[in-house]
């Protein structure tokens, strides 16, 4: 049975649907829940996902639409409804409070983070820029010629346009979306990588270096038709900054002519600098110090900043696992990081986020294999995994029922934005994987600090208590995940 409610004329944020699709699932008796605007590519995802109805075909771009499947879907439809329906809080307290401003047209700031859908997110971007402020765009799916048109413009105005699909920054000690709670310092960081920025960002924290700002650019600045529009305009804005002693870039698999113009910048600075574009394939430039994983990159940076930051031990495995290792990540930088060390180690490796010698995912893996779990194809009608845990808890017991896979590999992503407990919630699964299959390993790194809400330490002895090994960066998870699997 499905039921259906639409909402004319109504709006909700991304976080607030998700809430309210995870609310909807929750309720007993639902087996599908989904919450979403009604634009004609929300509708086709929703047919997709076996959920349609007449009512469903009729809303329209602006409509917002609840959709439950199950035998008692009334009960999930109403669980959604109480949560759209929730007072957001306060703008303040007593008399004086100042309602916030229902355009950013009548804004007062110089920042504004949009998450609207992408139909839309452009519009919003474009009245952020004319109201003089930089834009943080959570919102993905923004058709590419909307990027190249805002950033141009954003260049053209001095601004920055951080996004599409920029989930991290760090903003006059501000942490935004998924940003963990780090300390400040001089370190500048430029990341076309949002999971990397959080990597880095955490390994500088830790090394006791800090981070001066941190300006996430979308996953596809560095790509040839955006050009690194933000990434350049980030590093010359850093450069004019002198609290901004040392310079950090970390990008996903970039172009490599596009990406040597962005180090060629980071030198022109005189600052000392680092770099780290996942997956190599990028000739290095004098005045950067390139390296090939995030771990290389931040303690590099950090030791610029004279902190004396040493990389990780070599992993001991101490037994081997027979069988295949099978990544299941939430961070779409990692995965591609670990993705490439894999196939370095192991040779054959497939991702749906491939970098270096890894091969492109083609239908189900069978062998080695990285899979980012927040790809379109994984969240169709279902929150990122950093936000809900359930998909990735459901694909780990199916991936650990099968007998050839040995090595299962985890990210662990803690942060403002993320899910209150995410190890705690994985744990249950990984205990009865592993008491299933006592041969099964299982490597997870955790990236976080104690300051961030969900706790560093509470949530590595979540892991290591239901059976997991734990890894300092996510490169050494990679390496440790080899080395159970036989290499080395």
């Amino acid at each position: 049975m499905i039921a259906v409610r639409v909402m004319p004329g109504r709006w909700a944020d991304s976080a607030r649907m998700m809430a309210a699709a995870r609310a909807a699932r929750e309720a007993e008796g639902v087996e599908q829940g989904l919450c979403f605007m009604a634009t004609p590519a929300n509708r086709e995802e929703a047919a997709a996902l076996g959920v349609s109805d007449p009512a469903i075909d009729a809303a329209g771009p602006d409509d917002l639409v609840i959709a439950v499947a199950g035998d008692a879907p009334e009960a999930g439809v109403e669980a959604a409804a109480a949560v759209l329906d929730r007072p957001a809080a306060p703008a303040g307290e007593g008399a004086g409070a100042v309602r916030a401003p229902r355009t950013l047209l009548r804004a007062d700031g110089d920042l504004a983070v949009i998450s609207v859908p992408g139909d839309y997110a452009a519009l919003e971007a474009h009245k952020a820029l004319g109201a003089g402020m930089d834009v943080l765009l959570f919102s993905d799916n923004v058709p590419l010629e909307d990027e190249v048109r805002l950033k141009r413009r954003a260049h053209d105005l001095g601004r920055l346009v951080m996004g599409p699909g920029a989930g991290t920054a760090i903003v006059d000690g501000l942490a935004l979306g998924f940003a963990n709670a780090v300390a400040p310092g001089p370190v500048g960081v430029v990341a076309a990588a949002g999971t990397g920025a959080q990597e880095v960002t955490v390994l500088l924290d830790r090394a006791g270096a800090g981070t001066r700002a941190c300006y996430g650019t979308g996953g596809r600045d560095l790509k040839d038709e955006v050009g690194a529009i933000t990434a350049l305009d980030a590093i010359a804005r850093l450069a004019e900054d002198p609290g901004a002693e040392v310079l950090l870039c970390v990008s996903k698999p970039p172009s490599p002519e596009v990406a040597e113009r962005v180090l060629r910048a980071l030198a022109a600075t005189g600052k000392p600098a680092a770099a780290c574009m996942v997956g190599g394939g990028v000739d290095p430039v004098p005045g950067v110090a390139l390296h090939d994983t995030l771990e290389g990159a931040a303690i590099a940076a950090a030791r610029m900043a004279g902190r004396p930051a040493e990389p990780p031990p070599a992993p001991r495995a101490e037994w081997v696992s027979g069988g295949a290792v099978r990544g299941l990540f939430s961070g779409g930088t990692l995965c591609s990081e670990a993705a490439a060390i894999l196939a370095d180690a192991l040779g054959a490796v497939e991702s749906n986020a491939p970098a270096g010698r890894a091969r492109p995912l083609s239908g189900r893996p069978g062998g080695h294999a990285c899979l980012d779990l927040g790809e379109e194809e994984f969240t169709r009608g279902r929150p990122h995994p950093m936000i809900d845990p359930q998909a990735r808890v459901e694909r780990l017991a199916e991936e650990a029922a099968d007998p050839g896979v040995g090595v299962l590999l985890l990210d662990v992503v803690l942060g403002y934005a993320s899910h209150s407990d995410p190890a705690g919630a994985l744990a249950p699964a990984i205990r009865e994987a592993t008491a299933a299959r006592p041969q099964l390993a299982v490597v997870a790194h955790v990236l976080g600090t104690e300051a961030d809400p969900q706790v560093l330490s509470r949530q590595e002895e979540a892991l290591r208590t239901a059976g997991a090994r734990l890894a300092p960066t996510s490169a050494a998870a990679a390496r440790l995940a080899a080395a159970l699997a036989g290499a080395g």
